[in-house]
């Protein structure tokens, strides 16, 4: 076995430093000797035959099987490391690449019952779970770092902000949240640009605290928040906005997606979609997060989404890539989850803090090393809808900002 991983980690590793220790105790160092040097042992002859046999499912199991340590450095550093090389897919595991990809589809069909078993497997958490490492505000989704010194909270009311800007939302209108999480974009899209919100959510967890925010802030009557499928809402809606909801769809039913939502806009409406991509062409989803994280998940190409849009008629008015903001995002969720993760174990357990801490760094990296991104894409059914140029949208976030201030409580002196 130790000859096995020593071949497979020398031809595999060709950037960074990493010294391995095997279960035998053997150790040997790999990469070209630049870098911050990482140490790392396997526990176990069973957690070095998991690498060699399915690295990208068999890594993270062994690290929250404990059988897998890094002994210098963290997690997130070992896998910056593994996730920088040349060629990420060895010619031997290449065959078992072409499987999965041929059968991506499958463990991608999300029907209305799958769709709500799957949002619940990740979103149905504990909250306290999310509080530890999530902004006040509790969004879930890619931030918009306009300063590198910019706070998560920061980045977080930005990325409201740009989108609420691209909607060019006035007061009053109908506004229609897919994937509303727990009502962070919607609260906002009320509460700063006046608009009439209807959130959908097929999480319960989200939608109890979705609309006990709503009422503490004294907005049900401008934004309400449902546990319903999107395809079951009743429009026209002036507005459409869905933040990372499209990774939960399935390529097989973008056009089903796209579709529902060129029917629920108004025909001068306007639509945002803010979801992860991958740049360089249609993939299949990571076996560990499949299992681990979001079953039923699938982080699209460009090339697999245009299409679907196109086929439902929708206009393409803008498309915006964010390419090292979920980077950031998540170094900023893995920084603040680490700070607190004695409570994680308080409230699960162990192993998974472990899979948690693995899931954010695995992540992290996946953004920061490789072609993955997100995108924001303007759609509409009528040409003229939106001004023809982008100059309107710092104007629009000029006016968003001086709103925000405005809504803030005066701070009272003593006595009053």
């Amino acid at each position: 076995m130790d000859l096995l991983l020593r071949r497979f980690l020398s031809q595999f590793i060709r950037r960074g430093t990493m010294t391995v220790t095997g279960s035998s105790g053997s150790k040997f160092t790999v990469g070209d000797g630049t870098g911050e040097p990482v140490a790392v042992r396997f526990v176990t002859a069973e957690a070095e035959r998991k690498i060699l046999v399915n690295p990208e499912l068999g890594l993270g199991e062994a690290y929250m099987d404990r059988e897998f340590i890094v002994e210098r450095g963290t997690i997130a550093d070992a896998l910056a490391i593994l996730l920088d090389q040349p060629d990420l897919l060895p010619q031997w595991a290449k065959p078992w690449w072409r499987l999965r990809y041929l059968t991506r589809h499958l463990k991608q069909f999300n029907p209305r019952s799958r769709s709500r078993h799957n949002v619940a497997h990740h979103y149905d958490l504990d909250a306290r779970l999310y509080s530890l490492f999530l902004d006040a505000d509790k969004q879930y989704s890619c931030a918009y770092f306009e300063t590198q010194d910019a706070t998560l909270d920061d980045a977080q009311l930005a990325k409201k902000r740009h989108i609420a800007a691209k909607l060019l939302v006035r007061p009053g209108q109908r506004v229609l949240d897919i994937g509303s999480g727990w009502g962070g974009l919607g609260l906002y899209l009320a509460e700063i640009a006046g608009a009439d919100v209807t959130g959908v959510t097929l999480s319960s967890e989200q939608l109890q605290l979705a609309n006990a925010r709503a009422a503490e802030k004294r907005l049900t009557g401008s934004a309400r928040f449902l546990l319903q499928d999107y395809r079951d809402i009743e429009g026209p809606f002036d507005r459409v906005v869905s933040v990372g909801m499209l990774e939960h769809v399935g390529a097989r039913f973008y056009d089903t997606y796209f579709q529902r939502c060129a029917e629920l806009l108004s025909e001068n409406g306007i639509m945002l979609l803010h979801a992860i991509g991958r740049s360089q062409g249609p993939d299949s989803t990571n076996p560990w997060i499949a299992k681990y994280i979001f079953p039923g998940g699938y982080i699209p190409a460009l090339s697999e989404v245009l299409p679907a849009i196109e086929r439902a008629g929708l206009l393409v008015c803008d498309i915006e890539i964010l390419r090292l903001h979920y980077a950031e995002t998540l170094k900023a969720w893995r920084e603040r989850f680490m700070a607190r993760r004695e409570e994680a174990v308080q409230l699960y357990d162990e192993r998974f803090a472990l899979m948690w801490e693995f899931y954010l760094a695995a992540c992290e990296m996946t953004f920061r090393k490789q072609a993955m991104m997100n995108f924001q894409i303007q759609l509409t059914r009528r040409q003229g809808v939106v001004p023809i140029t982008r100059d309107y949208m710092p104007r629009e976030e000029a006016r968003l900002r001086a709103r925000e201030r405005a809504s803030k409580p005066r701070l009272k002196l003593a006595g009053e």
